[in-house]
């Protein structure tokens, strides 16, 4: 491996990565329209829609061409047209924002549990109750309890599930066979990670390769992971207080300190370069990462180099009140919302409805759109992409614990203390407790005045 080459391949393809971020936003003009649906409209049996399109937001490029084939499926039966529009992450919350607040929503889009609290007692969705109650499509037991949770306020449904996700082990076996080291298995600890991350910085030294990567901002897909596996938490169950000085946390951060950000590009090149984007160039051994992102792996150019393996698991060793062989995923889902001034909020339930029915459900495995949110249609994902194993993130269900992401009304408040505050700890790792306590400090402080 040359570094000059490696390189030239980061910037190559930090510019895809922009690139297939990028989507362009078309949304139709509603018009005068009403700000909700009387019970009547709900439970009408022959519907006549009184649009013909619907604009649908979403963020992930991945994910548009499987959503649009259902999409249209809905359109043939519906006569409604459908378009999805792809808008990067930071631009789609300012645009459903500054909809929100008194300009153009899109009809139909997605729901993240960051900002769902915001959106739903701020009356800035469509109030799905009485919808799902008239529909035989949708049976709320049939999805995983906690994303229901995550989209319900105040006993009303303001948005039905769309799918989840679970984390797994990524490992590029060329690199792996480059230096002659045995592939990732489903038996690994984390010991077992840490021990093979440092062998593979060590052996590529020379050609810049690290054994991992993982920057501040990898939560979900990186360290919050850890965290519950050592038996510490993010947020209390009840949500008032931070549990960043658990000693369990402290005790899983420290361990990161000390045994993986050695074997980790430094911190200012993880926060210029994304670690996808160093893995796919070849400069990272392995790293974890979460179902959504399989089709981004798949699809690269050398994606026969790439599997899969169970996320590791943390054994007793000491680790406060960790029990022995506990493998945690955190897990995740979004939700299907609707603008609460649609022009036909009928429509766009129904498309809503559609997305999340069975058949819809199955169909978005079919396809590797993501998993499922409805229970049991997950199987057909693992098979959806040809010669790569994703068996892991499905066994995680039936031989780990799935945790589900943590958060608060004002999520983001306190998650963004990470982003910032941690960077001190990834440079100086024998800062890390003292900035795991401060954050707690200061998480405490925000979510006091929730």
């Amino acid at each position: 491996m040359k570094v000059k080459k490696l390189l030239a391949l980061i910037l190559a393809l930090a510019m895809t990565f922009a690139l297939a971020a990028c989507g362009t936003s078309e949304t139709a003009s509603s018009g005068e329209t009403e700000s909700s649906a009387s019970a009547a409209d709900v439970e009408t049996t022959e519907k006549e829609y009184t649009v013909s399109e619907l604009t649908v937001n979403i963020w992930d490029n991945n994910q548009l061409d499987g959503l649009q084939q259902i999409a249209d499926e809905w359109t043939e039966t519906s006569g409604v047209k459908v378009q999805i529009n792809v808008i990067t992450w930071d631009e789609y919350w300012t645009l459903l924002e500054a909809g929100a607040m008194g300009g153009e929503m899109p009809d139909v889009f997605w729901m993240h549990i960051n900002e769902a609290s915001k959106y739903m007692s701020n009356d800035m969705l469509l109030d799905l109750t009485d919808y799902v109650a008239a529909d035989d499509a949708i049976d709320l037991d049939n999805y995983y309890e906690g994303i229901v949770e995550l989209y319900s306020y105040d006993g009303s449904q303001y948005a039905l599930p769309k799918d989840h996700d679970t984390i797994a082990l990524l490992y590029n076996k060329a690199i792996f066979d480059e230096y002659g080291i045995d592939y990732p298995t489903d038996d690994w600890t984390w010991d077992d990670y840490a021990a093979v991350a440092a062998q593979i910085t060590e052996a590529g030294a020379a050609d810049g390769v690290y054994g991992t990567a993982m920057n501040t901002n990898d939560g979900q897909d990186g360290w919050y992971n850890l965290i519950y596996g050592f038996g510490g938490e993010l947020i209390s169950d009840d949500q008032t207080t931070s549990g960043m000085d658990n000693e369990n946390t402290i005790a899983a951060m420290t361990w990161l300190a000390e045994n993986l950000i050695p074997s980790m590009p430094a911190q200012d090149i993880m926060s210029t370069t994304d670690p996808d984007v160093l893995f796919q160039s070849g400069l990272v051994g392995m790293m974890l990462q979460g179902s959504w992102m399989v089709n981004t792996f798949y699809t690269a150019g050398n994606a026969d180099d790439y599997a899969w393996a169970m996320i590791p698991y943390t054994d007793a060793n000491g680790n406060g009140e960790c029990d022995d062989g506990e493998r945690v995923s955190l897990y995740n889902g979004l939700g299907w919302a609707a603008a609460p001034n649609t022009e036909d909020p009928q429509a766009a339930y129904d498309l809503i409805s559609y997305f999340c029915s069975y058949e819809g459900q199955m169909k978005q495995s079919e396809l590797g759109v993501t998993m499922a949110a409805y229970k049991g249609c997950s199987d057909a994902f693992v098979t959806a992409f040809e010669g790569m194993d994703l068996s892991p993130f499905v066994e995680i269900e039936e031989n780990g614990t799935l945790i589900q992401h943590p958060s608060s009304k004002d999520t983001t408040e306190w998650e963004s203390l990470f982003t910032t505050d941690l960077v001190a700890a990834w440079q100086d790792p024998s800062t890390m407790e003292d900035v795991c306590r401060a954050i707690a400090a200061e998480m405490n402080e925000l979510l006091a005045a929730e």
